[in-house]
């Protein structure tokens, strides 16, 4: 294991040590003063805790060393935790929906002592605003994406906590009780934005979509930064939790020998590697002209990889 997934280690441990401190918090005030748009943050302060749960063990999974039934390794356990975190996000918003529809048919009053409340919920924005932004720094650092997952999660939690602020502190100036059920729609209809998103990213990386189109140029400048290379095609690109996957074929002069085709793929997959950490590269050397380009990248296709 190495400082890198450490660092990811303890950084998921941070995550499920303020999400547990917050759904405590929240669901004792909330039940205390009976506000279910309170209740409803508590809730989903507890799906954020099962979701820091599971991104920690995804990433004790996703460090693990390649095996004899997984030889890419176990990267894709980030990617599973990422979709099974955006389904708990659409329950829980689901659930909300439900309790703030019970509360308006059946009527309530503004609850008492809505005070305390107020306070839960800014620390909470201040616990959430600390812990987000290092859960996206460190995902920034190690390319996790369970960690990038928690820390929007949490990011939307903040945006989520200021809209019932607002509603308690209006319920209680007002004196309106029906605000409380339509905070509690408002928090729900952000919880599935947020999830649908999720979803629709798990599902992409889950099908092992390429990466984005300004990365593989990027990588196609450094593979034309070497001189020896006459060309590459069959370009292929994917993710797998934290690390990147590449394979290519390197046209080369077919009279080089191979000692120094060797020493250039080396030298080019440091330089990829220097540019975008962790990265699973495979290059595949061939002698120029023995066929035409197969697949995506050409042989330089000049015009758009030196306009970029």
């Amino acid at each position: 294991m190495d400082d890198n997934d450490r660092l990811k280690q303890r950084t998921a441990w941070l995550s499920i040590i303020s999400n547990s401190a917050l759904v405590l918090l929240k669901l004792l005030v909330g039940l205390y003063i009976g506000a279910v748009s309170l209740i409803s943050e508590a809730l989903h302060s507890g799906v954020d805790l099962l979701a820091a749960l599971i991104a920690w063990l995804a990433v004790r999974k996703s460090v693990e060393p390649p095996d004899t039934e997984h030889d890419y390794g176990h990267g894709k356990f980030e990617n599973l935790s990422a979709a099974v975190e955006a389904l708990l996000i659409v329950a829980a918003a689901a659930a909300i929906v439900h309790e703030a529809v019970l509360g308006l048919v059946d009527g309530s009053e503004v609850p008492e002592n809505l005070g305390y409340g107020v306070v839960i919920m800014l620390i909470s924005i201040i616990i959430n605003l600390l812990v987000s932004s290092r859960l996206l720094a460190v995902a920034k650092i190690t390319h996790s994406q369970a960690l990038e997952a928690d820390g929007l999660h949490l990011r939307a939690d903040i945006w989520t906590s200021v809209g019932v602020l607002i509603g308690l502190f209006a319920m209680q100036v007002t004196g309106w009780a029906p605000l409380d059920a339509i905070i509690a729609t408002f928090v729900a209809g952000i919880i599935f934005r947020e999830g649908w998103h999720m979803i629709r990213a798990s599902a992409m990386e889950l099908t092992d979509a390429s990466l984005p189109e300004e990365d593989e140029e990027k990588i196609g400048r450094i593979l034309k930064s070497a001189p020896e290379v006459k060309g590459f095609h069959c370009l292929r690109t994917r993710r797998s939790g934290s690390y990147r996957l590449l394979d290519v074929h390197l046209l080369f002069d077919g009279n080089m020998h191979l000692s120094h085709v060797h020493a250039v793929c080396d030298e080019l997959e440091g330089r990829i590697r220097k540019a975008f950490g962790g990265f699973d590269i495979v290059i595949h050397p061939e002698p120029a002209g023995i066929h035409e380009p197969e697949s995506k990248v050409s042989q330089y296709e000049e015009s758009k990889l030196e306009s970029v």
